[in-house]
C-alpha cells in the first residue's frame, strides 16, 4: 500500500453557543477509511489506488500506436518517412498530453454567445473558452495546420497530405469537436475560390488560408428548417447589388458559427425552385468597407456532444456577398450556371473522409481507454483483462479499428507500398475511388458509436459518469454519422455511384488487385476472392431490382462492398508487413476480419469447431494495438 501522510488542518465547526470555532485535527492521505475496515485486505484496498487506473492521457500517441506507425511506413516513401517520424513523434506527445487534457476541459466550458453589447447593438460575438483558444495555437503553432509545416515539407519535398491525414487521427482521438472548428470546410471555399474568384479575392482568401489566420474561422452554411438532405427545398436567397450580391435567409444548423469566412448556398432571383437554383455565395463577417456584415447569430445549440465547437443558428441579413459561379448560358434567367450543386457534391466525399476519420479517432480513443481499464481492473481474483469475455470484446475492438483504419487510409488514394507506379508520382495520389469515402464513413461512423458503447461497458458505472473519458466519447461520435450525411443518404449515393457512373467496377478492380498482391502469402486470400465474386454478382443481381425493392436493399448492398474491399486491404497491407516487418501479426488481423463479417458459420454458429485464433495470438494482437509501460502495482 501507499505511504501514508499525515499532515494537521483547521476544521471549522459550531460550538453549544453557535459561534463558529476552528479545531485542529490530523487527516490521513493515500488512505481511505474503508481500507480499514474490518473485511478489507492490502489486496482488496490496492485495487482502487487512482494511480492504477491511468488512461490514454499522457500517453504518446504515436509512440503507442505500432498500427499507426506502420501505415505510415506504408503511405510514406523512405526519406518522407526519415524526415516525418520525429514530427509525428512530437504530435503524439501534444496530443496525448496537452491537448487531450484540455479536451476534457473545453467539454465543461462550451461556446458561449454574447449577442448584443452594452449599447444594444447586435454583435453576435461566440466566447471560447482559454482552453479551446490554447488548443488552436498548438495546431497552428506545433501541429501540422500552421504555415511553418507547410513551409518544412515542402522544402523537404515531402507529400503533406499523408501527414495530414495522421495528424486528423490523431486530434480526434481527443476531441472531433476541434477538428471540426479548425476548419473542416476550408477545402470547399480554397476549391470554390479558386474556381470563381478573381484575382483579387484569391490571393486574399488563398494568402489567408495559407497562413493559417483562417484555422478554425471558415464555416459551410447549408441546412436550413426543412432539413440537412433536402437541399432542393433551400429558401435563402440572394439579389443582384452593383458588382456584388445581397444575401437573406437562415441557415438552420451551422456547424461552426464563430467564423469569418462563409460558405452560403442560395437561390439567386431567378433561378428555378430545385437543385439546379442552388448557388454557393461567399461571405465575410465584415464587409469590403470594414463595417459588420449582415450575419447575426440567434442562438447557439445545447447539443449532446462536440462542445469544442460553437453550432447554431445563423441569419443572414441584406449580408454583402460575392457568387461563386460560372456565368450562366445566354437567355438562361437563372443568373448561375446551374452547376454549384453537383460541383459542391463532388467535394462531399472528401468531407466524408474527414468525417469518417472523426469516428475512426472515436473508435481509437475507446479502444485504448478500455485496454487501460482492464489491465488495471481486477474482478474474481484477477485481472479483467485475462477474464475470456473480455478478450474476446478486446479481439473484435482491435480488428474493427485496424481493419477501418485500413479501409479508410486506403480510401485518401496516395500511393503506398504495394502500388509501385505511385513512386513515379510523388506529388500526386492515385485517383481517389469515387464510391470508398461513403462506404468508409458508413463503416467508420458507426463504430465509433459501437466501440464508445464497448468502452462503457468495459468501465462499468465508471464508465457512464462524466468524470471519466469515455462517457464524452460516446456523446461526440453520436454526430458523425448525421454530418455529410446519415446511412440512408450514403445509401443513395452508393445507387448513384453505381447507376451513374459505373462506380462499382473500379472498385471491383482494386478488389481484385489487392487481392493479387496477397495471393500466395495471406492464408484467407482466396476467401476473400471468393466473396469478391459473390460482391459482383451481389451487385448485378441489385441492378436488377426496381423502385422500392431496390431501394430498401442498398444498405446491405454497401455493407457488403465495405467488408469485401476492407478485406482485401487488409490482406494487401498484410503481405506487405509480413515482408517489411517479418511477421504475420496483420494476417492475424485479415483472418480475424474474414472469420467474423465474410464467412458462412452454419447452422450451429461455428459453435461445434471452434476458431482459436483470437486466444492463441491474443498477446500479439494486443501488443501491436497498444503499447503502454506504465507501471501498475
Amino acid at each position: 500500500m501507499n505511504e501514508i501522510a499525515e499532515a494537521e488542518v483547521m476544521v471549522a465547526a459550531r460550538d453549544a453557543a453557535g459561534a463558529i470555532t476552528q479545531t485542529p485535527r490530523s487527516v490521513h492521505y493515500g488512505v481511505e477509511r474503508v481500507d480499514t475496515l474490518p473485511y478489507s485486505t492490502p489486496e482488496k484496498s490496492a485495487r482502487y489506488r487512482t494511480e492504477r487506473f491511468p488512461g490514454a492521457i499522457g500517453l504518446n500517441w504515436y509512440d503507442s500506436d505500432p498500427s499507426l506507425q506502420r501505415a505510415m511506413r506504408y503511405y510514406l516513401f523512405d526519406e518522407e518517412y526519415g524526415w516525418a517520424d520525429a514530427r509525428l513523434r512530437d504530435l503524439g506527445a501534444l496530443m496525448g498530453g496537452p491537448i487531450a487534457e484540455r479536451a476534457e476541459i473545453t467539454d465543461k466550458n462550451p461556446p458561449k454567445l454574447m449577442k448584443y453589447d452594452r449599447w444594444g447593438h447586435d454583435i453576435s460575438e461566440v466566447i471560447i473558452a482559454e482552453s479551446a483558444k490554447q488548443t488552436r495555437d498548438d495546431l497552428v503553432n506545433k501541429g501540422f495546420m500552421g504555415p511553418s509545416f507547410r513551409r518544412d515539407a515542402d522544402a523537404a519535398g515531402v507529400r503533406r497530405d499523408p501527414l495530414l491525414m495522421a495528424s486528423a487521427y490523431l486530434l480526434d482521438q481527443a476531441e472531433i469537436g476541434m477538428t471540426c472548428t479548425i476548419g473542416a470546410d476550408v477545402g470547399m471555399i480554397e476549391d470554390q475560390v479558386g474556381l470563381f474568384g478573381t484575382p483579387e479575392l484569391q490571393k486574399r482568401v488563398l494568402g489567408l488560408i495559407e497562413s493559417g489566420q483562417f484555422v478554425g474561422s471558415t464555416v459551410q452554411l447549408f441546412t436550413e428548417r426543412s432539413g440537412g438532405s433536402d437541399l432542393g427545398g433551400l429558401e435563402t436567397t440572394a439579389t443582384r447589388d452593383g458588382d456584388g450580391w445581397i444575401v437573406n435567409g437562415l441557415k438552420w444548423f451551422a456547424s461552426n458559427c464563430n467564423g469569418a469566412l462563409f460558405l452560403v448556398l442560395a437561390k439567386p432571383l431567378g433561378a428555378p425552385d430545385g437543385v439546379k437554383g442552388n448557388t454557393p455565395f461567399l461571405v465575410f463577417k465584415h464587409r469590403r468597407d470594414g463595417s459588420r456584415n449582415g450575419v447575426r447569430i440567434r442562438q447557439l445549440k445545447d447539443k449532446l456532444g462536440t462542445h469544442a465547437v460553437a453550432s447554431g443558428e445563423v441569419e443572414f441579413v441584406d449580408a454583402e456577398a460575392i457568387m461563386l459561379s460560372g456565368p450562366a448560358a445566354e437567355g438562361d434567367p437563372n443568373p448561375s450556371d446551374g452547376r454549384g450543386m453537383a460541383r459542391l457534391m463532388q467535394l462531399t466525399n472528401g468531407a466524408r473522409l474527414g468525417v469518417a476519420m472523426m469516428g475512426l479517432g472515436c473508435a481509437r480513443r475507446a479502444l485504448v481507454e478500455a485496454i487501460c481499464y482492464v489491465r488495471a481492473r481486477n474482478s474474481w481474483k484477477k485481472p479483467l483483462i485475462e477474464q475470456p469475455l473480455i478478450k474476446r470484446k478486446l479481439v473484435e475492438m482491435i480488428v474493427d479499428v485496424e481493419a477501418v483504419q485500413a479501409m479508410l487510409f486506403e480510401g485518401y488514394g496516395y500511393p503506398n507500398r504495394q502500388r509501385a507506379e505511385g513512386r513515379q508520382r510523388p506529388n500526386q495520389g492515385f485517383e481517389r475511388l469515387r464510391i470508398v469515402p461513403g462506404l468508409a464513413k458508413l463503416k467508420a461512423a458507426r463504430l465509433g458509436i459501437t466501440l464508445a458503447s464497448d468502452a462503457i461497458e468495459m468501465h462499468g458505472g465508471n464508465g457512464y459518469v462524466e468524470t471519466w473519458p469515455v462517457a464524452r466519447i460516446l456523446r461526440d461520435a453520436q454526430i458523425n454519422t448525421l454530418w455529410e450525411g446519415p446511412d440512408n443518404i450514403i445509401c443513395l449515393d452508393v445507387r448513384r455511384a453505381i447507376t451513374r457512373e459505373n462506380a462499382h467496377q473500379p472498385l471491383l478492380a482494386r478488389i481484385a488487385e489487392a487481392l493479387d498482391a496477397a495471393e500466395g502469402h495471406i492464408a484467407v486470400t482466396g476467401q476473400v476472392r471468393e466473396r469478391a465474386a459473390d460482391l459482383a454478382a451481389a451487385i448485378d443481381a441489385w441492378i436488377a431490382l426496381e423502385g422500392e425493392i431496390a431501394e430498401a436493399q442498398l444498405f446491405p448492398l454497401a455493407q457488403f462492398m465495405a467488408e469485401v474491399f476492407t478485406a482485401a486491404i487488409l490482406c494487401e497491407r498484410a503481405e506487405w508487413e509480413q515482408r517489411e516487418y517479418g511477421d504475420d501479426r496483420k494476417a492475424v488481423v485479415a483472418a480475424l476480419y474474414v472469420e467474423r463479417y465474410l464467412t458462412d458459420h452454419g447452422r450451429l454458429r461455428g459453435l461445434t469447431a471452434p476458431s482459436t485464433l483470437a486466444f492463441d495470438r491474443f498477446d500479439d494482437l494486443l501488443a501491436g494495438a497498444l503499447v503502454d509501460d506504465r507501471v501498475r502495482d
